[in-house]
C-alpha cells in the first residue's frame, strides 16, 4: 500500500539530511521533490501546489528546536499536512435507526457488491455492538448480479433480498426495508447497478433510490486503482448525490494513492472505509492519521490492533489461557490462532502497520501461503497427537513429514519451535513477575 509514494517522500526529505538548518534553498529543493511525488502518485496538479505552498510556509515560518534536526521537522510538517489533507479526524459512520439504511453508489467494478459483504460482516461481528445487518440486491441489470450478493450473503451469513422478476430498483428498496423491519433486521446494506461511465439514466436511478428510502449514509465506492479518474467521478457524483463519504476499494492493490489523498481536497466529503483484500474481514475504518504514518513508513499501530480486536473472542481467549495456566496449550489451539492471524488480511501489509517494519521488509516478498506448510505438518497429525505432542517420536515424525509432502528436518523445527513457544507462554502466564522472570533467565 503506498510503496511508490513511500519511497519517493522518503527520497525527497532526505534533501535534508545532515543539513544543520532550514534554508530557503534546501526547502525549495526538498518542496520541489516532495511534489513531485505527490503528482508521479497521481495527486492531481492542484492539490499538490497547495499542499507545498502549504509544508513550505510552515518550515520557513519555524526555527528547528535544539532537540529537533532539520530532516525531523520536515517529517514532521509534512505528516501534519497529509493528515490534515485526508481530513484530519476519522469520520463517524451513521448506523443508528431502525433499520439503519446504508445506499451504495459506483461505477461498474468499483466493488459496491463485495464492499456491501464486507460491511455487513463488519457490522455483525461489530465488539462494541452486534447488529443484524440484511443486503439488498438493486442491480437489476449486470448478469449474476444477485447471485454474486448471495454467495457473499451466505457465505458472512448475512441474509440478502431480492426480487428476480423486478426490474424497479426503488420498490425492491422500499420492500427489504419493510422486510428488514418485520424479521427485526437492524441495518440495511442496499447494493445498486453501476455503469462502465456516468450516464443520465444512471444518475436519475441512483437519485431516486436516495429519495424514496432517505438513507443514513450514501456511500460513494471507488476503485483507488483508478487514480485521478476515481477523483473526476466521485465529484460526479456528489453533484448529483451530495453522498455522506468515500469508500476506497483495492487498496492492497499496486495503487499509486493520488485518489486518497485528492478526494477529500476536491469533494470535501470524507474518506469512511478503505478495503485490504480480498478476504471479507479485509475492511479498516479510513483514520487519516494512521495513513499519513503508513505513507512516510511508520506503521499504523492503531490499524493493527483493530483488526486484532475483530477476530478476537473473549470466550475462546479465556480457554486459551486456562490452557497455557495448566501447560497443556497443543496444536489445536496453534492451528486456531493461524486461522485467526489469515483472517486478519494480507501478511505483509499486516507486518507494514508494525512501526519500523514497513521499510525493513518492503524489498521482501511475504506470501500469504507462508503457513502453508505448517498447516500441511498439523494435518498429517492424528487428532490424539494433535491434542498430545509430546507422544510424537521419530517413526511419528518421519510419517507426518511424508504425509505433508515436507522433510524430517522441518517437521522437527516446527515442534521444537512449539515447544519452546508453549513453554515462554506458560512462564508468562504464570510468572506474578514476568519482568523478574526474564532477568532470572538471562543469569
Amino acid at each position: 500500500m503506498f510503496e511508490n509514494l513511500s519511497d519517493k517522500l522518503e527520497r525527497s526529505l532526505k534533501v535534508l539530511k545532515g543539513q544543520g538548518k532550514i534554508t530557503e534553498i534546501n526547502v525549495a529543493e526538498t518542496i520541489k521533490e516532495v511534489r513531485r511525488a505527490l503528482i508521479d502518485a497521481d495527486v492531481s496538479y492542484k492539490v499538490a501546489k497547495e499542499f507545498t505552498d502549504t509544508v513550505r510556509a510552515k518550515a520557513l515560518g519555524q526555527n528547528v528546536i535544539n532537540s529537533l534536526k532539520p530532516q525531523e521537522l520536515m517529517v514532521k510538517i509534512v505528516h501534519d499536512e497529509l493528515v490534515r489533507l485526508m481530513g484530519g479526524t476519522e469520520a463517524t459512520f451513521n448506523v443508528e435507526g431502525k433499520p439503519a439504511v446504508i445506499l451504495m453508489s459506483g461505477l461498474q467494478g468499483s466493488g459496491k457488491t463485495t464492499f456491501s459483504g464486507k460491511l455487513a460482516n463488519r457490522l455483525k461481528n461489530d465488539k462494541g455492538r452486534t447488529r443484524k445487518p440484511m443486503l439488498v440486491a438493486c442491480d437489476v441489470y449486470r448478469p449474476a448480479a444477485i447471485e454474486q450478493l448471495k454467495v457473499l450473503g451466505e457465505k458472512i451469513e448475512v441474509p440478502v433480498y431480492s426480487e428476480p422478476d423486478s426490474k424497479d430498483p426503488v420498490q425492491i428498496a422500499l420492500n427489504a426495508i419493510e422486510e428488514a423491519k418485520r424479521n427485526g433486521n437492524d441495518v440495511v446494506i442496499v447494493d445498486t447497478a453501476g455503469r462502465l461511465a456516468v450516464d443520465e439514466q444512471m444518475m436519475n436511478e441512483i437519485e431516486a433510490i436516495k429519495r424514496a428510502i432517505n438513507p443514513n449514509e450514501t456511500l460513494f465506492v471507488v476503485d483507488s486503482m483508478t487514480g485521478q479518474d476515481a477523483v473526476n467521478t466521485a465529484k460526479a457524483f456528489n453533484d448529483r448525490l451530495d453522498f455522506d463519504g468515500v469508500v476506497l476499494t483495492k487498496l492492497d492493490g499496486d495503487t499509486r494513492g493520488g485518489a486518497a489523498l485528492s478526494i477529500r481536497a476536491v469533494v470535501n466529503k470524507p474518506i469512511k472505509w478503505v478495503g485490504t483484500g480480498e478476504k471479507m474481514e479485509a475492511l479498516d475504518p479510513f483514520r487519516p492519521a494512521g495513513m499519513a504514518d503508513r505513507i512516510l513508513g511508520m506503521g499504523d499501530i492503531v490499524s493493527l490492533v483493530d483488526r486484532m480486536q475483530q477476530q478476537y473472542d473473549e470466550e475462546e481467549a479465556r480457554k486459551l489461557q486456562a490452557k497455557i495456566a495448566k501447560n497443556t496449550f497443543d496444536f489445536n489451539d496453534f492451528l486456531k490462532q493461524i486461522g485467526q492471524i489469515k483472517k486478519m488480511g494480507n501478511l505483509k501489509d499486516l507486518a507494514s502497520m508494525i512501526p519500523g517494519v514497513g521499510k525493513a521488509i518492503k524489498d521482501i516478498d511475504i506470501s500469504d501461503d507462508a503457513f502453508k506448510s505448517i498447516e500441511a505438518i498439523i494435518y498429517s497429525m492424528t487428532p490424539y497427537e494433535r491434542s498430545n505432542p509430546r507422544v510424537l517420536n521419530g517413526s511419528r515424525r518421519q510419517r507426518i513429514a511424508k504425509g505433508s509432502g515436507t522433510s524430517l528436518p522441518e517437521v522437527n523445527r516446527l515442534l521444537k519451535q512449539f515447544e519452546q513457544t508453549s513453554k515462554m507462554m506458560h512462564m508468562v502466564q504464570t510468572a506474578k513477575n514476568p519482568m523478574k522472570m526474564m532477568r532470572g533467565r538471562r543469569k
